[in-house]
């Protein structure tokens, strides 16, 4: 009997061993580990297949609904493997348009911000006209021109909404050739004394059509009218049932500048949730707010630059100058952060310091015997329901730091419990910060004061 009881007690305590492994750590060591919860991540993954009905706003001087892409009504995946593929590869083009040839000449264009059309994963429902119509459009901190397809339609996508119809709202206006809001477009025409726009994106995508000034409304909020819009009779790509993007970057022709907000804020829900959050101007940012310095490109109006300094894993600096993160001289560099963007991308000698210091310190963590896509760091958890995983934290200036949720970093890539390393390597000087690196907390652009707020928690 003794030498059973011995037997048991080795038993339990190896047992107890391999609990501890995934466990969460005791909190003296809070600031090193946090608590990765595998199966509600798998759970709200499974949540992507299903539509979105209702959405719920927040009071704002302006506010608008917004969702994720997989919510509309148009999405067409129905397997995660493949949605997370098409995800990636959609980001892949929007990344790739945004840093192919990025030369000082590129970014005085108020224009052309990248983006691919078909790699928007937010929207919001915007009314326009009078009477108004409400329409899906892509949310982009990216882009300054705001567009919607319009009838009539002489090359036109497939949208989720009717086509907006220019001639049955009374708010609709053309601009002329001699207008400041023609005169400020890069690229446009004139024909019959009607200024005419066109957008072209990286990938060969592009809209063309009159440029009109048009009412839009803020669901309940309020509208302002007289917003300076393209509406496309010949657009091309693929928008995921969108009818146009709402561009909110920093160039004269952004909604931003045009309705003259002093700030403006959103939180993004989880990508394959089906609820809603909001999209908010001139309200007030939530007190505690992490701040960092909003930087201005003096080449490039359109791009939100923000003052990050380094990298937290496990609570600890992860070695690397600061210089890293800094616009040069001639423009290029810095740190963009981008709602268009989904995975967070460091140039590659940032990014492979950060990677090994995470897989240094998640030793516990069993390796995936493969990546995943542009994922060269994965895991399988697929028998774990909860893991101890090293926090993650962005380091601004003044020593501020914004800690990240497991969620935000270790991130499903299938059903089945694979979850890979949530950032990604670039060739180039640009690093950019992601929308998944966003998720879940508000981000509050103070325009006025010139900083970024990032509230956790505040969606």
């Amino acid at each position: 009997m003794a030498r059973i009881r011995k037997l048991t007690s080795l038993s339990l305590t190896c047992l107890i061993f391999s609990f501890i492994s995934i466990l969460p750590p005791s909190s003296s060591s809070d600031k090193h580990f946090q608590v990765l919860d595998v199966l509600a991540s798998l759970h709200q993954a499974h949540q992507a297949f299903k539509t979105s009905s209702t959405f719920q706003s927040r009071a704002g001087s302006f506010s608008l609904p917004i969702h994720s892409r997989s919510s509309l009504p148009s999405n067409t995946d129905n397997n995660y493997t493949d949605l997370t593929l098409s995800r990636l590869a959609r980001d892949e083009a929007r990344v790739h348009s945004i840093l192919s040839d990025f030369t000082p000449e590129q970014l005085e264009t108020p224009l052309i911000s990248g983006i691919r059309q078909g790699s928007g994963e937010y929207f919001a429902r915007v009314g326009v006209g009078r009477p108004e119509k409400e329409f899906y459009m892509v949310i982009d901190s990216g882009s300054d021109v705001s567009w919607l397809q319009c009838l009539p339609c002489t090359d036109c996508y497939h949208q989720t909404d009717p086509i907006y119809n220019p001639s049955a709202s009374s708010t609709y206006k053309t601009l002329t050739c001699t207008s400041q809001q023609c005169t400020s477009l890069e690229i446009s025409a004139c024909r019959t004394d009607t200024c005419l726009y066109q957008v072209s994106y990286g990938d060969g995508s592009y809209t063309v059509g009159n440029f009109a000034t048009e009412t839009l409304s803020f669901g309940s909020t309020g509208s302002v009218s007289g917003v300076a819009i393209g509406c496309g009779h010949h657009n091309e790509g693929l928008f995921a049932g969108a009818a146009g993007l709402l561009g909110l970057g920093g160039g004269a022709l952004s909604l931003t500048s045009q309705i003259k907000a002093t700030s403006f804020s959103y939180c993004l829900v989880n990508r394959d949730s089906t609820s809603s959050s909001t999209l908010e101007f001139n309200s007030v940012p939530p007190a505690d707010s992490v701040l960092a310095p909003l930087i201005r490109n003096s080449l490039i109006n359109t791009y939100y630059y923000l003052g990050l300094t380094g990298v937290n894993v496990g609570g600890q600096p992860v070695p690397m100058s600061s210089k890293l993160f800094e616009i040069g001289g001639d423009g290029r560099g810095g740190v963009i952060i981008d709602s268009g963007t989904a995975v967070t991308r460091f140039r590659s000698e940032v990014y492979n310091s950060v990677r090994d210091a995470f897989k240094s310190m998640a030793k516990n963590l069993p390796a995936a015997a493969t990546g995943f896509s542009l994922f060269d760091t994965c895991y399988d958890l697929s028998s774990l329901t909860t893991v101890s995983v090293p926090t993650v934290s962005f380091r601004f200036a003044g020593e501020k730091t914004l800690s990240l949720r497991p969620s935000n970093y270790l991130i499903p890539v299938d059903k089945d419990g694979k979850f890979c390393f949530a950032f990604a390597p670039t060739s180039g000087s640009l690093s950019i910060i992601g929308n998944v690196q966003q998720q879940g907390t508000r981000v509050s652009y103070d325009l006025a004061n010139k900083y970024i707020g990032f509230s956790p928690n505040k969606c």
